[in-house]
């Protein structure tokens, strides 16, 4: 399983969410659970990360006049990341993130559905849950639901890497790293891993 893209992009959102100007508000956002903050901050994040690797990227509040076309979501999706070149007008996404503060799996499950949709290089999913055991259980629920369902060739034909971030309370971990805990589909197995 190659891990590129993922490697090169976590590292980059880990030093953007440990930033003293999101710490402290994504981290009181995931202990008091207020998931529209915790959404729009990592919104930020996820877009700083991607410029920081020399990405392109657009998102809720963060216009891209990239394309011919410009806005801040492309294609229904929260974030998208594009690698920039002169030489094509309509270029296609290199990453595409979704970021779903809802409880219910079912949303969760609709936002993994909508990436794997994409011919993407990258694509990631956050969730929220209170805690690990339930962060544990989404990752099986949407799995069974969305990937085990479909056949074996459609998982071995999947290009590209495809994780879900999982973000919770923190249970007195140090932030950020004890605070979201990273899973990376394996085409083969069909099956998240963490990682």
């Amino acid at each position: 399983m190659s891990l590129a893209h993922f490697q090169e992009w976590q590292p980059a959102f880990l030093k953007q969410v440990q930033d003293p100007s999101s710490a402290a508000l994504l981290k009181e956002a995931a202990i008091n659970g207020r998931l529209a903050a915790w959404t729009a901050c990592l919104t930020t994040a996820v877009v700083a990360s991607c410029h920081d690797l020399g990405w392109r990227a657009a998102g809720k509040g963060h216009k891209l006049d990239l394309l011919p076309k410009a806005g801040q979501e492309f294609l229904g999706i929260d974030v998208m990341a594009f690698t920039e070149s002169e030489a094509d007008r309509w270029p296609f996404p290199l990453a595409a993130f979704e970021l779903e503060n809802s409880p219910s799996d079912d949303r969760v499950a609709y936002s993994l559905w909508k990436v794997l949709c994409l011919r993407v290089p990258l694509r990631i999913v956050f969730a929220y849950r209170p805690d690990w055991q339930q962060g544990r259980e989404l990752v099986q629920r949407v799995c069974k639901d969305v990937i085990e369902t479909k056949p074996t060739e459609w998982r071995a034909g999947q290009r590209g890497q495809t994780a879900l971030v999982v973000g919770n309370r923190g249970e007195g971990e140090t932030f950020p790293f004890g605070y979201f805990k990273f899973w990376m589909l394996n085409n083969n197995l069909g099956r998240f891993e963490k990682i």
